[in-house]
């Protein structure tokens, strides 16, 4: 356990560390199963636990990453659209962007912010956006905001489980990761519930809608 802990702690303490976390938040601004949130957490949990890292500089490197990342997404989504690809079309990620698609035009910023936290939810959002024309003189700020908080979140998580283990880095990563997972599928899951809830109430008001549009004939008995 010690000589694995002491690799943990060359590999934190290593200049790469900041391109890997750059490189990874990119990425995973358009191709979700990278996880730069497990990378930052743990980064975050290692250093609390036993120090080797500029915190502040990864986490900006972090914010960096993921707002170009988010721009990336935004691009593509403008230049190919969300239905071109057979894996756009696939029913998880097509709700995803149906959901995106009707909810940007009634709360454009609040949902480019909250999506961040939803690994294929920031994706099919941002993407969206780009496809609907969304203004990227909008966007841009938006995305940047959005980039800083979701690294902040998630080296606050770190912090706070690497404080929990002191001196032993391995289980601090370990810990930090099952926390970001949990608050991740949290985040998930309520936002999956709010979505059916206003998909709920939106087929109501529309059968309501049709109800009141017919018309009782005047000789009707």
């Amino acid at each position: 356990m010690d000589i694995v802990n002491e690799l943990i702690m060359q590999a934190i303490a290593s200049p790469w560390l900041y391109l890997a976390m750059f490189a990874v938040a990119v990425i995973d601004g358009f191709f979700p199963p990278v996880p730069s949130e497990t990378v930052l957490v743990a980064a975050a949990a290692v250093a609390a636990s036993a120090g080797g890292t500029n915190l502040v500089l990864l986490c900006a490197i972090a914010a960096v990453g993921a707002a170009i990342g988010d721009n990336i997404a935004f691009m593509i989504g403008r230049l190919v659209g969300v239905r071109r690809f057979r894996w756009m079309r696939r029913p998880r990620v097509a709700a995803a962007f149906d959901w995106a698609s009707g909810t940007l035009d009634r709360s454009g910023a609040g949902l480019i912010l909250g999506a961040r936290y939803i690994p294929v939810g920031r994706v099919a959002v941002n993407m969206t956006a780009g496809a609907l024309g969304y203004p990227r003189r909008r966007f841009v700020p938006l995305s940047l905001i959005a980039g800083a908080m979701w690294a902040v979140y998630s080296t606050a998580i770190g912090l706070v489980a690497g404080s929990i283990v002191r001196d032993n880095p391995l289980l601090g990563a370990g810990i930090g990761i099952v926390l970001a997972l949990v608050i991740g599928f949290v985040i998930d899951r309520v936002a999956s519930m709010r979505r059916r809830r206003r998909e709920a109430r939106e087929r109501s008001a529309e059968l309501s809608a049709s109800r009141d549009g017919v018309r009782v004939p005047a000789d009707a008995p």
